[in-house]
């Protein structure tokens, strides 16, 4: 009997002094310098919510949507943050990575100007200066955005750079307006000069396509799909958490990052981000349930305007995947 104790004991101290199961390393890597959009991957690694999951994540920001697609397909990071559409043109040139959740279902795209420029409605542009960046996701939009609303370049003047340029034209008086995201450019603006910037949605004008999502190699994919789940069901509820907490989710990130940025603006920014997750057909649903139909009619956009090779209309799903999302309630 002693023996037998003695034996239990032996193997009971070895399975307590065995080591926890090592939580999973996993990289995202963000779209762009972190700004107000990014706050939910930050409240989720804070809040322990990514921990719960096995998963020890590791945040670094990018250097633009095409980059971070490139460093996902050759894997040297594990997950994008990307603008989604920069995927597909990437993807149907033979880059292995799709989407495992589209979060922005609907577009920030937008022209913005001061608020006491009185810029409200497409009618308001003309006459005036907008700033473009060439070749961005905005500008090649731009020309569908006059159609519909019935404006012609001849009906303004333009004036062309880089990001910052395009900025620094709307700050410095050479622009009245720039071609921006709602949640991104605006805050930008704000904290150089403190003034509040309007933004003429391209979305309230019949132009709705999706933008960020999540993005991973399909082969990474397929090797890790429960590493998958778990790191969607993650993302799902620090989404979700963080819509609840505006003020706290932007604290995270200049907890994370003193030099993030400004506490009002990175909540403001955020704030606007979070109207865009869901579609009136996805409102009842929670974050990243991108429908067929919208991401089909984005593609359709894609290959009209945004210079996206015509095969992608044979099959959109190539592009996306809902099925590593968490059901309703889990």
């Amino acid at each position: 009997m002693k023996r037998l104790i003695g034996a239990a004991s032996v193997a009971l101290l070895m399975f307590t002094a065995m080591p926890a199961q090592a939580a999973d390393k996993v990289v995202l890597m963000l779209n762009w310098y972190v700004y107000g959009e990014h706050a939910p991957f930050y409240y989720g690694k804070a809040r322990g919510i990514y921990a719960a999951e096995g998963i020890d994540l590791e945040i670094q920001e990018g250097r633009g949507s095409a980059a971070t697609t490139q460093a996902v397909a050759a894997k040297t990071a594990d997950f994008g943050y990307v603008d989604v559409p920069t995927m597909m043109r990437a993807a149907i040139k033979g880059a292995p990575v799709l989407a495992t959740g589209v979060l922005l279902q609907t577009s920030p795209m937008s022209a913005m100007g001061f608020v006491d420029k009185n810029i409200k409605k497409p009618e308001d542009i003309k006459g005036k200066t907008v700033a473009i960046t060439p070749a961005d996701s905005m500008t090649q939009i731009w020309p569908l955005f006059l159609k519909k609303t019935g404006l012609k370049e001849s009906d303004f003047q333009t004036v062309a750079g880089d990001g910052q340029t395009k900025l620094n034209a709307v700050i410095n008086g050479q622009a009245d307006l720039l071609l921006g995201y709602v949640m991104d450019q605006s805050m930008k603006i704000k904290d150089a000069t403190g003034k509040d910037v309007y933004p003429i949605k391209f979305a309230d004008y019949g132009i709705n396509m999706v933008s960020s999502g999540i993005i991973a190699n399909s082969d990474y994919v397929k090797a890790n799909a429960d590493l998958v789940r778990r790191f969607m069901s993650a993302t799902t509820k620090a989404v979700e958490a963080a819509e609840k907490e505006p003020k706290a989710a932007a604290q995270s990130i200049l907890d994370a990052n003193p030099k993030g940025g400004k506490i009002d603006t990175l909540t403001q920014g955020f704030e606007l981000t979070i109207p865009l997750y869901r579609t009136a057909e996805t409102k009842a649903k929670r974050p990243f349930q991108v429908t067929d139909q919208n991401m089909t009619e984005t593609v359709n956009l894609l290959v009209e305007y945004g210079g996206l090779d015509a095969k992608a209309k044979d099959n959109p799903k190539a592009f996306y995947t809902n099925d590593y999302l968490p059901k309703s309630g889990s």
